[in-house]
């Protein structure tokens, strides 16, 4: 009798099942282990203080990208404060001790955890990815499993290269239809959030597909996966196909010559099968999407770019009320009020869910020939050093620094060291939380696309890129 169908996520966890513990949770064996400054300095101190060494350093690397300062000034790059100084070193000086892959701040390989690891191949489809930090579900956008962990199970995992999962359930969002011009896959996530709640994709992996999945570039793909967290999903995943092999060919992590052959051989052994059983099925015709923006402090409170702040009533049950009735406190803002006439401080285009090339060439595209706004700080944070380079070598670095953005050194920038830059602003972001203090202190953050992010910078207010173009 032939094996029931399985997903593609499926596939890949049965794949790395070591021992099943019973009541759904599996010993699993990791084949990647990521490690940056803030988290990763106390997994290798906790480690060291309980006598261990790392079981596998081949296969883990530490990366120093959260505490970092951004904007140019002269060498060497470092930390913000003393603090942050002091953990940054410590992350090297163990990370050479134990043996592992650095990727340091003068390293050409370096930029965000998250952005980096498919860039070097180190994200590939059908691997186990754990780092400690929610976001590194982002990399199930080249079809591996990715997942945040806490510092506990991180010294466990660099002490054994194995971690203990529940087994999740399996959530399918089908994404149908052609994307409208001016609409991204930010929004396309950002969509889907308003939808089912920040809590909708809780104890689930998702798997996006659909037609206007295929569509997209590998690099849009990372964007969607990088907010499953967002409706508290623990992973993101999209299954790999021809558009991320050829995308990960000759990376310097990835498999050369006969054994390339061999892993996509085994890759395309992974693609969910026919009959595959999802616990919830969600589908979601994008023909009609337009740009999405936040107007709370959730991903959840979202709306069209050209619609307005809902009133309260509409956000659901007397929970979901009252948070929204917070979140307008924060946000200073009234329901009704378009959200078209809200004023912007700052524009900011950057962090691990917006700052590869292709969202950089978007924003340049609509902001050749344009200015930002008189009193409007608008920022720009190219996800790694490769994306920086790439970016200056087609000037689109010139192109931001002509409309009046700064252009800054790879690194986590406002989710990271750069959130002390700002306070009491309203911000348009890229990036992927817009809770309260989230990007500085009383700092109110609306989330959107690069696209949009860049019309509202020049607008001076929240803007629907279609609109100017």
């Amino acid at each position: 009798m032939p094996p029931p169908p399985r997903t593609a996520f499926e596939k890949i966890w049965d794949e790395h099942v070591i021992a099943d513990l019973g009541d759904g949770a599996c010993l699993l064996q990791l084949d990647r282990l990521l490690l940056h400054d803030v988290t990763g300095s106390v997994v290798m101190r906790e480690l060291t203080a309980a006598g261990h060494r790392p079981d596998s350093p081949a296969q883990v690397f530490t990366v120093i990208d959260h505490l970092l300062v951004t904007r140019p000034q002269a060498a060497p790059r470092t930390g913000w404060n003393t603090g942050a100084v002091q953990m940054i070193d410590e992350a090297r000086w163990r990370a050479r001790d134990l043996g592992l892959t650095l990727i340091d701040v003068d390293d050409a390989r370096h930029g965000i955890t998250h952005v980096i690891a498919p860039e070097l191949g180190l994200a590939l489809p059908g691997l186990t990815i754990a780092c400690g930090d929610s976001h590194t579900c982002t990399l199930g956008g080249v079809g591996a499993i990715g997942w945040g962990i806490g510092t506990s199970e991180g010294t466990h995992a660099l002490a054994t290269q194995t971690v203990v999962e529940t087994r999740p359930k399996r959530m399918r969002v089908r994404f149908e239809g052609r994307l409208p011009r001016g609409v991204t896959a930010k929004d396309m996530v950002l969509r889907l959030i308003g939808e089912i709640g920040a809590g909708g994709g809780a104890g689930h992996a998702i798997e996006f597909a659909g037609e206007a999945v295929r569509a997209l570039g590998v690099e849009a793909r990372l964007t969607l996966c990088n907010m499953a967290v967002e409706c508290s999903a623990k992973y993101g995943f999209v299954a790999a196909g021809d558009t991320v092999f050829d995308y990960l060919r000759g990376k310097p992590w990835a498999p050369q010559g006969a054994q390339w052959d061999a892993a996509v051989a085994h890759w395309r052994s992974l693609a969910t099968d026919a009959g595959a059983r999802f616990d919830r099925e969600v589908t979601i015709d994008v023909s009609t999407l337009a740009p999405q923006v936040t107007w709370g402090t959730s991903p959840q409170h979202v709306a069209p770019v050209s619609g307005h702040v809902p009133p309260v009533a509409d956000a659901g049950d007397a929970q979901a009320q009252a948070l929204a009735e917070r979140a307008l406190g924060y946000q200073r803002l009234a329901p009704g009020t378009a959200l078209a006439d809200v004023a912007i401080d700052v524009a900011y285009i950057g962090t691990c869910t917006n700052a590869r090339l292709s969202d950089l060439r978007e924003a340049a595209a609509f902001l050749r020939g344009r200015h930002v706004a008189p009193g409007v700080t608008a920022i720009c944070i190219p996800g790694s050093a490769e994306v920086k380079r790439e970016a200056e070598a087609e000037g689109l670095h010139e192109v931001f620094q002509a409309a009046g953005f700064e252009w800054h050194e790879p690194g986590c920038g406002m989710c990271g060291s750069g959130r002390g830059r700002l306070e009491d602003v309203r911000v348009i972001s890229t990036s992927n939380r817009n809770f309260e203090n989230r990007q500085g202190k009383r700092t109110r953050t609306h989330l959107a696309s690069p696209l949009t992010v860049a019309a509202s910078a020049v607008a001076g207010r929240i803007a629907d890129p279609r609109e100017a173009s």
